[in-house]
């Protein structure tokens, strides 16, 4: 008989003597809490229909689906005394816990007078599901120690799951030997999946292939324990063995493609799971989409999300963060509007996704916006990666104050939270800035570095030459033991060469394993800096000869090491290779390197024409490179027409006015200074103050470019005006071409001698031991007058002098530079 939503069974047989009308009667209240079809079945009992009568009280569990209602069933189970039944007061136990009340469930079980096994599975599951491990154990021991009865198989899994160790967890599976479960198919599949949580997954893996017998429970945890410990390789390697998948497996083998860089892979796995109609799983479509967005494949991303009958929330965050990580900010943007128009609403990841979004775009309102909508909600302060999103969105934007400010506004930081600020000070210029919030990191103490503490703060130290900083670094690394960790030997490589100690970092590389492209591009690129071309060919050839596959990075460092060297030839081999041999199409940047290598040569016909015939539209960096060699080598018709190609993408930017207003004065058009001097006043541009630096005694001076400030001025100008005398003796003429203003050659004279290198050389001159190196760091290029000052100054003083500017290193040693007068 069927009553509304529920039916009844069978039929009892009518009882005289009423019992079994009171009974129904009590039952009857509790129905009519849980459906309104349930005043039918009222009407027939009123109607004398009481000897139908009902023999399972279990059905009525069903319908408890909020508190109130199941405490009024339990009411009822009392009054009518069959609580006193333990099956049903366990399901009432299970119940109290499904709802989240586990007090009250717990109250319920301790009131059970024989309780047995499947009452005391169904507390200890109880206290697992509401995450309180402690209780899981505790409960499990009284059950061991008080109960008398034996475990069953249900019983091992919940206390597996709880276990908060390794040794806790030897424990458990000492006793399922003992009680003869240690081959069930679910309490192996638990030990697999404790061993593999707390990273034993060697003992994990000795476990499953001992296992008599094999459910897909069981592959699934070896896989999916495989992946959680980093091991994607191991992961597929092991699904070879496997003759069906069910859904969890192509997830788990999905997230093992996209972590081991197995795009066929992952594409059989897809063809699998249509094959098998396991596509049309929401998680398997969700995971797809992830699958494909690592390897930017965008057009297959956007069909898998196409085909989903249903999307969740998940669905959408991962196809918008998948246009985000592949940087297609405007598509990402369309379909956040498509989700809410869905009515889906988002959450702390599609908000984290956003953040990157819109800086992106470099929209600042937007990106506050974001601010203030995770404000309102309360997640700013609830879930610190938010928070850390933000910072990384203001640092993107390069708001580094506003970043700062947001840090330091954070309830709470964790070592990312560090990290990003540190990076965001890096990748902005501010190196000094980073540099100090690592010391202020350690001095706290509270937070321990990881990786990317120092793949953050490394690059600083390369930016700002602090070479005595990163060498402490490095002892802090080999202290701690991550001096063999790739990604941080790398960046201490980074750091000794754009120190200017190419040989330390050559030792570095040498350590580390080279199976992949990221130390090789590194050193590369450091020969490249260092003007040292021919090396940096020789290290692509060798990098070839090791079966290591170049990819786009390795082109951008081989072509600028061409450019800085004059290797025009070896530049255009390269440019062909990437495309014909390894299917790289260029970016701008390669297009960029390869303007700056002809305009260097002084083939600027040769480098507009390559601009025309670019398949990308030039931006600002192609027309800039085509600039800076039009001023170099004088050719001002040309030089305009790059100027306004520039101005047309990229009209703000100060550097190209001072760029083309420095090329009209080295030709002696002061008229067209002035133009461009009062076009960059209108648009309230400043120019960017030329500075360099240097360690002496672990402190880092700083040199600005006619600055009178410094407390050794007066000692400094003395030794400059002495060494200008000498220089004249040995034939040093000065160059006034490179003084971009219009003045007397007096003046034109003294202008040159307090250019920012030239303070510095003097000063340390007088500050450091005789013959000693001298390694300075310039913000800016360094000039023709500069350059001939400094060769000579190393040979009258005995020094070798190590000047890093914008663009690469200057040995100067005995009257020659490095860089053979070619930079």
């Amino acid at each position: 008989m069927k009553f509304g939503t529920f039916s009844l069974p069978r039929q009892i047989p009518t009882c005289k003597g009423g019992r079994f009308t009171r009974v129904l009667q009590s039952i009857g209240s509790v129905i009519r809490e849980f459906s309104a079809s349930a005043n039918a079945l009222q009407d027939c009992w009123k109607n004398g229909n009481e000897s139908k009568e009902i023999d399972d009280v279990h059905t009525l569990f069903r319908y408890c689906t909020n508190f109130q209602s199941a405490k009024c069933l339990h009411a009822r189970l009392v009054v009518s005394k069959q609580i006193q039944n333990v099956c049903i007061s366990a399901k009432l136990v299970n119940l109290y816990c499904y709802l989240g009340n586990v007090a009250l469930a717990r109250h319920t079980f301790d009131h059970i007078q024989n309780r047995d096994v499947y009452a005391w599975n169904l507390m200890i599951s109880g206290y697992g599901r509401a995450g309180n491990s402690s209780e899981v154990i505790r409960c499990f021991s009284l059950f061991m120690l008080s109960s008398g009865l034996t475990p069953d198989y249900r019983t091992f899994p919940s206390v597996l799951k709880a276990c908060r160790t390794v040794i806790d967890g030897n424990k458990i599976h000492c006793l399922a030997l003992k009680f003869g479960f240690m081959w069930d198919v679910y309490v192996a599949a638990s030990l697999i999946h404790l061993y593999c949580r707390y990273k034993a997954v060697g003992n994990a893996r000795i476990l499953f292939d001992e296992m008599p017998v094999r459910d897909m429970g069981s592959w699934n945890a070896m896989i999916s324990g495989y992946c959680q410990s980093g091991n994607a390789k191991e992961a597929l390697t092991l699904s070879n063995g496997l003759r069906a998948m069910d859904s969890v497996t192509v997830v788990s083998l999905l997230s093992a493609c996209t972590e081991a860089g197995d795009f066929n892979r992952g594409v059989t796995i897809h063809s699998y799971s249509i094959k098998h109609g396991l596509e049309s799983e929401l998680f398997v479509s969700n995971k797809l989409i992830d699958l494909y967005a690592e390897f930017g494949r965008l057009r297959d991303c956007q069909k898998v999300f196409d085909r989903m009958y249903v999307r969740d929330l998940i669905s959408w965050n991962s196809i918008i963060k998948a246009y985000e990580l592949n940087e297609q900010p405007l598509r990402a943007i369309s379909l956040f509007q498509e989700m809410r128009l869905s009515r889906i609403q988002p959450d702390c990841l599609t908000l984290i996704s956003l953040a990157s979004i819109l800086s992106q775009l470099g929209d600042i309102r937007a990106c506050r916006s974001v601010q203030g909508f995770t404000l309102r909600k309360g997640w700013f302060l609830e879930d610190i990666t938010i928070g850390n999103a933000v910072v990384v969105m203001y640092a993107k934007l390069g708001l580094v104050d506003s970043a700062r400010a947001v840090f330091n506004w954070l309830p709470n930081t964790d070592v990312i939270s560090w990290n990003t600020i540190i990076s965001g000070y890096a990748q902005n210029g501010f190196a000094s800035e980073a540099i100090e919030m690592y010391n202020i990191m350690e001095e706290e103490g509270e937070i321990a570095a990881n990786q990317g503490t120092w793949v953050s703060v490394l690059p600083a130290c390369s930016q700002a030459g602090a070479l005595r900083q990163g060498m402490k670094l490095h002892g802090r690394l080999l202290k701690n033991g991550l001096y063999l960790d790739v990604f941080v030997v790398t960046s201490l490589a980074d750091m000794y060469g754009k120190c200017g100690r190419l040989e330390d970092a050559l030792s570095l590389f040498y350590q580390i394993p080279r199976v992949n492209s990221v130390p090789w591009n590194t050193l590369i690129a450091c020969h490249g800096f260092h003007g040292h071309g021919e090396k940096a060919v020789m290290l692509f050839k060798e990098m070839l000869d090791e079966g290591v596959k170049p990819d786009h990075i390795t082109f951008v460092t081989l072509l600028s090491a061409c450019s800085h060297s004059g290797l025009v030839d070896e530049g255009q081999w390269c440019f062909e290779m990437m495309q014909t041999d390894y299917g790289i199409t260029p970016s701008l940047k390669h297009y960029g390197c390869m303007v700056d290598m002809y305009g260097r040569a002084g083939q600027l016909e040769t480098a507009l024409k390559f601009i025309k015939s670019m398949s990308l539209q030039p931006d600002a960096s192609i027309w800039g490179a085509l600039l800076s060699a039009c001023r170099v080598h004088g050719n001002v018709d040309l030089g305009k027409i790059a100027s306004e190609h520039l101005f047309e993408v990229e009209p703000e930017h100060v550097g190209y006015h001072v760029l083309l207003s420095n090329m009209y004065a080295s030709a002696g058009k002061w008229e067209g200074v002035d133009e461009i001097r009062s076009i960059a006043h209108g648009k309230g541009l400043r120019k960017t103050p030329g500075w360099s630096s240097m360690e002496v005694d672990n402190n880092v001076e700083v040199f600005y470019t006619g600055n009178q400030t410094h407390p050794m001025y007066e000692e400094m100008y003395r030794e400059l005006t002495a060494l200008q005398a000498k220089l004249k003796m040995i034939g040093y003429v000065p160059d006034h071409r490179f003084v971009l203003q219009d003045v007397e050659d007096d003046e034109k004279e003294h202008i040159l001698m307090s250019h920012s290198e030239r303070l510095a050389i003097a000063f340390a001159l007088i500050a450091t031991p005789a013959k000693t190196t001298i390694r300075i760091f310039k913000n800016l290029r360094v000039c023709g007058d500069c350059h001939s000052v400094t060769k000579f100054i190393s040979k009258i003083t005995e020094r070798e002098i190590i000047v890093r500017d914008s663009n690469r290193f200057h040995h100067f040693k005995n009257g020659v530079c490095s860089c053979g007068d070619y930079w």
